[in-house]
């Protein structure tokens, strides 16, 4: 059996190190699942997660050049549904309801207002008189006098 990228197995946890598990593969071979490969929540004790002689299935994410190779646990699984942020929004604030699909011309038409509106900001701050001493851009003790 050829181990390729993207399999996925089922193997038995044979060793357990601080920095990950190794398990033992079908075709006799052994690769290590990396601690932030185990679980899709922080795991600070690999032995929290895994024992020594349990079966897991896992997901071969690579092979380097030295024929080690690398599994994930979690990839072998589809990853849990996010929970809601609470307390994340300002207060008052409400997320806009979601909008009809626009149209190219509508989203160019919303483009180029949001672009004008910017850009008249930056007119007018470019305008305002300078307040440095020397009387501004031109004049007033630069290094070419």
């Amino acid at each position: 059996m050829e181990l390729t990228v993207g399999s996925i197995l089922e193997g038995k946890v044979t060793g357990i190190t601080k920095f990950g598990a190794f398990v033992s593969l079908p075709d006799g071979r052994s690769g290590l699942v990396h601690i932030s490969e185990i679980a899709y929540t922080y795991v600070s004790e690999v032995s929290d997660h895994l024992a020594v002689g349990q079966e897991v299935r896992v997901k071969v994410v690579g092979i380097d050049e030295n024929g080690r190779i690398n599994l994930s646990i979690k990839k072998a699984q589809e990853a849990p549904p996010r929970p809601p942020r609470h307390g994340s929004a300002p207060s008052g604030f409400r997320p806009a309801a979601p909008a009809a699909p626009a149209s190219f011309e509508d989203k160019l038409k919303q483009f180029m207002q949001d672009s004008d509106s910017r850009l008249s900001g930056v007119r007018k701050h470019n305008e305002r008189p300078s307040r440095r001493r020397g009387g501004g851009r031109s004049g007033g003790g630069g290094y070419d006098d």
